[in-house]
């Protein structure tokens, strides 16, 4: 099963008792802060959950596989994201 963004709004309305649009509101802000935070390199860790990171990736030469064209690829930014001790304890205690 795949968690879609209307679960989760519909989720923090139904633990919350809050309309659709707040609870919508809500978790868009959340979003916002945490994609703010890594635009400026941040990492963003949340407490008993996981903690996500910007990692650079510099330049290096690759391969179209369609191709095989030799190419370089760009230096560019990752997001990684690295569970809780307790996330991953709860994940493996099921």
């Amino acid at each position: 099963m795949t968690l879609r963004k209307t679960d989760i709004i519909k989720s923090i309305q139904d633990q919350t008792g809050l309309r659709q649009n707040r609870s919508t509101d809500i978790f868009e802000s959340v979003l916002e802060i945490i994609k703010q935070s890594l635009e400026k390199g941040e990492t963003v860790q949340i407490s008993g959950f996981g903690k996500f990171c910007i990692l650079e990736k510099n330049a290096r030469r690759g391969r179209n596989p369609y191709t095989s064209e030799s190419l370089m690829i760009a230096p560019r930014k990752i997001v990684t994201f690295r569970f809780s001790q307790k996330l991953k304890e709860s994940l493996n205690t099921q």
